[in-house]
């Protein structure tokens, strides 16, 4: 299985017009970063989670040409505001992309796209099978997938844990019995905002003290807004098992 980061920052996390913070101005290509998404595949199934407003973009530049499914964490818009483009993957497959989503995401996707559910569509808008997930595992392809429920502030959102890969972003609250599910893992994906409290997102010494009680022997942190600084020097203060994922970077479990 490997996993390939399509972005790693925020809607405050990309290049800005006009800014000239540190991040902004670097020259380090780390530092660049677009909305949080992940493509997850196997030898035979590509998996999505999340299609952000970067995610024609981060499709092109990752050279993927087969997608299968997408998982959606939840219904903000720096997550699913980019779901409109996989009618090119549609085209291809000559088949409806299967799209996996909790009840409150199912009913934003309605409403933000109803021009892909009405009765009479036009040729060529998207082509979306909404399956209904809440927290039961469940295939895609040769992929179990663990859905894995986590508060951003008062809004559940869906973490996934694929095998020994569990990701998470925009949380700020798991309860136990959802961190039993990430136990074990070899490899964690948690968002950390900033170093700054915030009201919806973990902390960077919030995710840190999470992953330790975890016990998670490989961890990255992802989510990350320009408030945290430059990649470079922020990855030395973490401790050794632990890094700030980046745009492009690629795992294999």
């Amino acid at each position: 299985m490997t996993i390939q980061f399509l972005g790693t920052g925020t809607s405050s996390g990309v290049p800005m017009i006009g800014c000239s913070c540190e991040v902004c101005k670097s020259v380090d290509k780390k530092d660049k970063r677009l909305r949080s998404s992940i493509l997850v595949s196997t030898g035979t199934t590509s998996i999505v989670v999340d299609t952000t407003p970067d995610f024609r973009y981060q499709m092109l530049r990752s050279n993927s040409y087969k997608l299968d499914a997408v998982l959606f964490t939840h219904s903000h818009k720096d997550h699913l505001a980019g779901l409109d483009d996989i009618r090119a993957f549609n085209y291809f497959s000559e088949s409806s992309m299967p799209v996996y989503a909790n009840s409150s995401t199912e009913e934003a996707i309605r409403r933000d796209f109803y021009y892909a559910f009405g009765d009479n569509k036009y040729p060529g808008v998207p082509d979306i099978a909404l399956q209904n997930i809440f927290t039961a595992p469940f295939e895609v392809g040769d992929m179990m997938v663990t859905p894995i429920e986590v508060m951003h502030h008062k809004m559940p959102v869906l973490g996934f844990r694929f095998k020994d890969f569990t990701y998470i972003t925009d949380a700020n609250f798991i309860e136990e019995q959802e961190k039993d599910k990430i136990r074990g893992s070899k490899v964690l994906v948690l968002n950390a905002l900033r170093k700054e409290q915030h009201i919806s997102h973990f902390t960077l010494g919030e995710a840190v003290q999470l992953a330790q009680e975890l016990a998670v022997p490989e961890v990255y942190f992802t989510h990350i807004s320009h408030q945290m600084g430059k990649h470079a020097i922020v990855n030395g203060e973490l401790p050794d098992n632990m890094q700030l994922a980046y745009d492009g970077l690629t795992l294999s479990l």
